[in-house]
């Protein structure tokens, strides 16, 4: 991507984050005569802009995760502060959306750490207006993720908890359980010599070659019942949410990427591709 192509990719990026912030704010909470909602949007690729300076000018992207997590909780505190009402469905949320932006934030913050780098970035880097595009992207994942818990938190309608709170709680809790879980067998898999150059396949992993992004999707599906009760007309277009974080995870940049590594390094190994056949790449299956 040239540079003028990045810099109008960034700006077109910024466009999308405001459309979001125009319906997601409709009929919602305001401050100053601005939408709560328009507030979290600018403050989440506000968070990515600041930290993508000095990474810019240390050329590297240790802290590219991180900031994704900060930007994470500093917009759901930001839609909690700045809402006039609080009830168990708001707090409910917020905590839900904190824990999960910590936790993942802290998670691959430390897998780079390990690792030295993340190779997405080795080319990318090294261009200002291709590595600005990268962090304004990640403030727009920032709030279509979390899209329908804003609107709901910024809501001015409040319906009790009812039937649909309890239901995303349990889809939420069984989401994250999964992602966590995934994530800690494939962390302790790696952390054995005795697997080095080997794929995981025991677990969760024996399920789903994905396990953590079925997880990830679930818990989105999740915060996406319990906010449902409150979102008013242009509001349900937040609803997006959890289609944009499958679209992005099985067709852009994860299943896709992650299947043709995997496919590179050891297709044609007769264990990989009886892994490949037998165990489904996202929905969970039991092993045969």
């Amino acid at each position: 991507m040239s540079t003028p192509r990045a810099l109008l990719a960034s700006l077109a990026t910024v466009l999308v984050g405001l459309l979001l912030a125009a319906a997601g704010g409709t009929g919602g909470q305001t401050v100053g005569g601005v939408s709560v909602f328009t507030v979290c949007v600018l403050l989440a690729f506000a968070v990515n802009w600041v930290v993508f300076v000095p990474s810019w000018l240390a050329q590297t992207e240790h802290y590219y995760d991180l900031a994704g997590s900060i930007a994470n909780v500093a917009v759901i505190g930001c839609a909690v502060v700045l809402s006039d009402t609080i009830d168990m469905r708001r707090i409910v949320l917020a905590v839900m959306v904190g824990v999960w932006g910590a936790r993942l934030g802290w998670f691959l913050f430390r897998r780079v750490k390990v690792v030295g780098k993340d190779g997405r970035f080795d080319d990318i880097k090294k261009s200002f207006a291709r590595y600005l595009f990268a962090w304004t992207m990640q403030g727009l994942w920032v709030v279509f993720t979390q899209a329908a818990a804003i609107a709901a938190i910024t809501s001015t309608s409040s319906q009790p908890f009812g039937v649909a709170g309890f239901v995303g709680s349990v889809v939420w809790l069984t989401g994250f359980g999964i992602e966590v879980v995934a994530d800690w067998q494939k962390s302790t898999f790696r952390s054995d010599p005795a697997n080095r150059g080997k794929f995981i396949s025991t677990g969760l992993w024996a399920w789903s070659r994905h396990p953590n992004y079925f997880g990830e999707i679930l818990l989105w599906v999740g915060i996406a019942i319990l906010a449902v009760p409150v979102l008013q007309g242009w509001q349900t277009v937040t609803l997006l949410s959890p289609v944009f974080v499958y679209v992005l995870l099985t067709r852009i940049s994860g299943l896709p990427m992650l299947e043709q590594r995997a496919d590179d390094r050891w297709g044609g190994s007769e264990q990989y591709e009886t892994y490949k056949a037998t165990t489904p790449t996202l929905i969970f299956k039991p092993p045969r």
